[in-house]
């Protein structure tokens, strides 16, 4: 972490804030991630299960759902994410998922600017990219509509 900004550090110890207060009892795979919005607002999310798995959600959207409903002109500029289990060491960066990818692209072609991601387990390496698209070649938008 040491190599990122420190804007970006703060962002990835928000993320990690988030991710241990994940409830993730069942997979035992917690997921934090934090938004940083054009005014220098950061809002959390993590992963939230449920018994009937596909009633859960991902940290990801939990995230930038919160953001369109409280901040609904704002700018997302960049969100961090970060993994762990505890029943294994996460040491390799977990991205989003496909769901989440589709979901956020939707914010990132709105706004018309694109989303940096820094991406982790909870040690290891770090990947960072400048745009979500990058992550969703042919991705799917209202022009299809």
């Amino acid at each position: 972490m040491s190599e990122l900004s420190a804007e970006d550090i703060q962002l990835m110890k928000q993320a990690i804030a988030a991710r241990d207060l994940a409830y993730a009892p069942y997979s035992k795979f917690s997921v934090g991630a934090a938004l940083l919005l054009d005014n220098g607002t950061i809002i959390t999310g993590n992963n939230q299960e449920n018994a009937a798995y596909p009633s859960g959600m991902c940290a990801e959207r939990v995230a930038i759902w919160k953001a369109g409903s409280e901040h609904p002109n704002m700018v997302v500029k960049k969100i961090a994410i970060t993994a762990s289990s505890s029943t294994s060491t996460v040491d390799k960066p977990v991205g989003p998922c496909g769901a989440c990818r589709q979901t956020l692209s939707e914010y990132e072609i709105n706004q018309k600017e694109p989303i940096t991601l820094i991406f982790m387990g909870e040690v290891g390496k770090i990947v960072k990219i400048k745009s979500l698209l990058s992550l969703l070649p042919f991705s799917f938008d209202s022009s299809y509509l």
